[in-house]
């Protein structure tokens, strides 16, 4: 298939300022951040990198590293993107307690979302694709592995003032969790799958994206209603390429009907234009009623 990028846009509460030599410059609201960025192989566009904090990355690809920030920094602050309010932190983990690239997706879903339509959030992390779909009106399913990210979607529920919204939010490990909705026969016309690279379940279940994502995959379709029908996967481990998930989703949907388009997530830079790598995906979409 044809590959298709899909580009973030900068918005009131996000930018990326610019990037090169390894490193990007972001806004989150009112502060500025600076984190490794391998795909920022250029130079940058400015010298004028002065933040409020930065991400010094460890050893490890993966994980590891520190940050250091001014004083002036909070905990947590709000940002918001259209409707939907959530809180930006500055987690161990290098990034700010939600993915601004995800944002390429969000007014895709919210198109296809509305009353009476039932979304499944499975690696739902902090919630903001569970809420995006949730203010267009969905009935939404949010599951994580993680107690502490559960509690922060709910959070930024209330944040958002939509805790009158049905959400349901789940700890549970991703395929346990699917596997038992097969069995009971529910579907959802929109289906999120972010899934990590490698993770652990609440009870110690391991994922592995290469050895699980195929079954992943296979008992997404199941769960997916007749009809009109989403389905948006992420994947951010970059040597994984959208080739070969593209392959892989033709494959698990055949006889489903409806679209699939897969290739790379950017975010646009502000200072010039230029488009980072930041992500690849599958999205799939079935239009109209299944021919009987």
């Amino acid at each position: 298939m044809d590959l298709t990028v899909l580009t973030a846009e900068p918005w009131a509460d996000y930018g990326l300022i610019d990037a090169g030599h390894g490193r990007k410059l972001e806004r989150y609201g009112p502060y500025r951040f600076i984190r490794p960025e391998p795909q920022a192989l250029w130079s940058p566009a400015s010298t004028d990198w002065a933040a409020d904090g930065e991400f010094v990355g460890g050893s490890d690809d993966d994980g590891g590293g520190r940050w250091t920030l001014a004083p002036a920094v909070p905990p947590s602050w709000p940002l918001a993107y259209g409707k939907v309010r959530f809180a930006a932190t500055n987690t161990p983990f290098r990034h700010l307690g939600f993915f601004p690239d995800m944002a390429c997706h969000w007014d895709w879903m919210t198109a296809r979302c509305g009353p009476g339509r039932e979304v499944l959030n499975v690696f739902g992390y902090t919630g903001v694709g569970s809420l995006v779909c949730a203010a267009a009106g969905a009935g939404v399913t949010h599951v994580d592995a993680s107690k502490k990210a559960v509690a922060a979607a709910a959070a930024n529920q209330r944040l958002c003032g939509l805790g009158d919204t049905p959400i349901r939010w789940v700890v549970d490990d991703a395929l346990k969790f699917l596997r038992r909705e097969v069995r009971r026969g529910r579907r959802y016309a929109g289906i999120i799958l972010d899934p990590p690279k490698y993770g652990r379940g609440p009870d110690g279940e391991i994922w592995e994206l290469y050895r699980d994502l195929p079954e992943l995959l296979m008992l997404a379709q199941s769960l997916l209603a007749d009809g009109s029908a989403f389905l948006v996967l992420t994947v951010y481990a970059i040597r994984l390429s959208a080739v070969a998930i593209g392959a892989l989703a033709a494959e698990a949907f055949a006889g489903l009907g409806g679209t699939i388009i897969a290739g790379e997530m950017t975010i646009r830079e502000e200072a010039r234009g230029r488009l980072l790598p930041t992500a690849i995906f599958v999205r799939w979409e079935r239009l109209t009623e299944l021919n009987k």
